[in-house]
């Protein structure tokens, strides 16, 4: 993904609830250690019971009728919430639930959505308040004085509570006079993470191939079908489990899921965790290494509005993430951190995709992997997309304007584009394209994947975003070359987008510099770090809480760091490092360690100083 202004500007209004959050004022929460020991292993899950409201008032404990669905107030997802107080005297409501978090989880997040209206007119007192507590703890206060239009999101860290059983509570009180509501919906608390990795560090579930066949209703918005995953076990560790990514749930709640899954064949599944964007299925015996098998589930897809990597503008929709995917396992556990807006949070391995989507022939259909089209029933086209050797696997649906070329060195590249933008843009990204993928292909690798398919769109917030054979982008030349630079870095060249982000995208914005002709010369003297704590190897985690800083340090100091690399060991010998590291990575997983090993066998110089200077850890 490449963020532009436009990404700036919609992330400053998509962060309005998070700084609302943090301009309330709140009781710290006190230091709690764990009482009871952690054990070895964790299971991530999901631990409140009917946090959405929608399965009636079991197994909450509420004062008078808190758990509702009338007038006056609305829910955040689905059509009941939690209403405290709002009665306009001295009135107390209560709301609690018991809760145990696993023990040997190292992370613990208790989330929930509010909503604070009131008839209290006083800008300096609070009068009537709202007191979230998990066990003795008190997490935050909430008052009139932090009414806001809409839900607020609030988001805590209770893993010093794992292996506790602990009440999650909420207190509302008002005083004798003016109104105020205190209204809960969506109440989650993710727990993951083991103390102990398996001792196999393998990657697996390995080999993955997906089969799915989808069909739509006439706006492309809604998808439902069925999707099947083979795979092979290839740890010496038996794996009784497998982990379905459903990552754009991200985009909903868990009340009301874009993505559901149903009717699993194949395994069993559980509890879903980590705001529902992971689905545990139970394999019926434990796979052995070298063993096989196929779990299915029926799916349906619901498409959000928005011009968003997963949603739709006006006709046009945009579906990125979808298909649920295979989490992974390896030395570390599995693998389930938590979707990130800011940018990518998708670690998956090479996969083979079939994919069959059933559609109104007035809707083109570009996707991932080499394309055909087939007509259907009455009115309806079936394109088929065939994809090898892919992490992911995206498409859109709508009354696209199409062109078509062949890049020099023949890869084939399909333009679709929005109304609104004109037959010379389209035909501008056309050639970029063209001249951006033999670029890359030159140096780092022939692209693999067939066709290319780029969708444009000037009202995408996010800049631009790369899939497989298929990328989302603004009329940009600059953004385009570089999620064409993601087919290589991310795409066939793998890494953990969430733990690791600049090695997709520090190396994918110096190979936009590389074949834009930008030299980077003195871009590292510019370098400003705002913190000790700021590396540019430093992770998702990190760079959510510091927003502002994930593009001028994983884009800017990354590729500024690999120009200073280059004149470290001269253009000829990283264009080598670069051509052979993507070699013997290819369709496989990179890392920062691995990385570093390459380049310093790539010099006689000694490289440890340059690495601390340019702060790349691992």
């Amino acid at each position: 993904m490449r963020p532009t202004p436009h990404k700036a500007l919609a992330a400053s209004a998509l962060g309005i609830a998070a700084l609302a959050a943090a301009l309330l004022p709140v009781t710290p929460a006190a230091a709690a250690p764990p009482t009871a020991p952690l054990a070895a292993d964790c299971t991530p899950a999901q631990v409140v019971t009917n946090g959405g409201f929608e399965s009636g008032t079991s197994p909450w404990t509420q004062s008078s009728t808190v758990i509702t669905s009338r007038s006056g107030q609305s829910a955040h997802g689905g059509t009941s919430f939690a209403w405290l107080n709002g009665v306009g005297s001295t009135h107390t409501d209560t709301l609690s639930q018991s809760v145990t978090i696993p023990s040997g989880c190292s992370s613990a997040t208790l989330t929930f959505w509010l909503h604070i209206d009131t008839a209290e007119t006083t800008s300096s007192t609070a009068y009537d308040k709202l007191t979230a507590k998990i066990g003795s703890t008190t997490l935050a206060t909430y008052s009139n004085l932090n009414k806001a239009t809409g839900y607020v999101q609030k988001s805590f860290d209770v893993s010093a509570f794992a292996g506790q059983t602990v009440s999650l509570a909420f207190t509302g009180t008002e005083d004798s006079s003016l109104q105020t509501s205190f209204v809960l919906d969506d109440i989650a608390l993710d727990t993951s993470g083991g103390t102990t990795p398996p001792a196999d560090s393998t990657r697996t579930p390995a080999a993955p191939s997906y089969t799915v066949s989808l069909s739509s209703n006439t706006s492309g918005t809604v998808w439902t079908g069925h999707e099947s995953a083979t795979f092979t076990n290839a740890s010496s560790t038996a794996l009784s489990e497998v982990y379905l990514r459903l990552w754009d749930n991200y985009h909903g709640t868990c009340s009301a899921m874009p993505i559901a899954v149903s009717n699993v064949t194949g395994g069993t599944a559980g509890a879903l965790s980590v705001g529902c964007t992971a689905l545990r299925i139970a394999l019926p015996t434990p796979l052995a290494q070298g063993q096989s098998t196929t779990i299915g589930f029926d799916l349906g897809i619901t498409v959000p509005s928005g011009a968003d990597r997963f949603g739709y503008d006006g006709a046009f929709s945009m579906i990125g993430n979808a298909l649920p995917v295979l989490a992974i396992k390896d030395g570390s556990g599995w693998h389930l951190d938590p979707y990130t807006n800011n940018g990518e949070s998708f670690y998956s391995l090479a996969a083979d995709f079939k994919v069959t989507l059933d559609h109104p022939t007035t809707l083109l259909v570009p996707a991932t992997g080499t394309s055909v089209d087939t007509p259907g029933s009455s009115g309806r086209t079936v394109t088929t997309a065939t994809a090898s050797k892919v992490r992911d696997f995206a498409w859109a649906a709508g009354p696209f304007s199409k062109i078509s070329g062949t890049s020099a060195a023949g890869t084939p590249i399909n333009i679709y584009s929005v109304s609104g933008i004109s037959s010379s843009s389209a035909q501008s990204m056309l050639t970029t394209a063209k001249t951006a993928v033999d670029a890359h292909a030159g140096r780092f690798g022939a692209y693999p994947y067939g066709e290319l398919d780029a969708v444009i769109d000037n009202n995408f917030w996010f800049g631009g975003m790369e899939y497989p054979g298929f990328v989302l982008d603004l009329v940009s030349t600059t953004a385009l070359t570089h999620e064409i630079g993601h087919q290589w870095f991310y795409g066939i060249v793998g890494d953990d987008e969430y733990n690791s982000p600049w090695l997709d995208e520090a190396f994918t914005d110096y190979a936009t510099d590389l074949a834009l002709g930008s030299t980077g010369t003195n871009c590292w003297n510019s370098v400003s770090w705002a913190s000790t704590a700021e590396k540019i190897t430093n992770s998702m985690a990190y760079w959510d809480a510091h927003s502002s800083r994930y593009s001028t340090v994983v884009y800017g100091y990354g590729k500024c760091a690999l120009h200073d690399l280059r004149r470290v060991l001269g253009d000829t010998a990283m264009a080598k490092l670069l051509k052979d590291y993507a070699t013997s990575h290819w369709y496989g997983v990179s890392t920062t360690a691995e990385f570093k090993a390459a380049a310093q066998a790539a010099t006689t110089t000694d490289l440890t100083s340059f690495w601390t200077q340019h702060r790349i850890d691992g």
